[in-house]
């Protein structure tokens, strides 16, 4: 299966979407794109270009929730220690997921929870 297209939030340092683009990975970067762009407005673009979020930031968790045509989250619950850890988070989160489309996914430290959208 062809790997995601993903959009990071303006919190992913740009170390960690440096480490994704050299794995393969089809990353838009909300720092390099517009900084400041609000969640709405995150979410607009991340459904119009059919990406799934990559953020620290809990709001975008319940976003998901609330609107039924998120394409997906991925919700880092993980302390922000080392991008190359936080990039590897990422990277085997990703690879152990399917289909990542569709779905709120909370990473934390030792477990990951998956829960479905619509």
């Amino acid at each position: 299966m062809s790997k995601p297209r993903l959009l990071a939030d303006e919190n992913i340092p740009r170390t960690v979407i440096i480490v994704l683009r050299k794995r393969g990975y089809d990353i838009a970067s909300i720092w390099e794109l517009r900084p400041g762009m609000s969640d709405e407005e995150v979410v607009e673009l991340a459904i119009k270009e059919s990406r799934i979020i990559i953020t620290f930031d809990k709001d975008f968790g319940r976003i998901a929730l609330l609107k039924p045509n998120v394409t997906g989250v991925i919700l880092l619950r993980i302390p922000p220690l080392n991008p190359p850890y936080i990039a590897e988070k990422i990277i085997s989160t990703l690879d152990r997921i399917e289909n990542p489309y569709g779905k709120l996914i909370i990473v934390r430290k030792r477990t990951i929870k998956i829960i479905t959208l619509r």
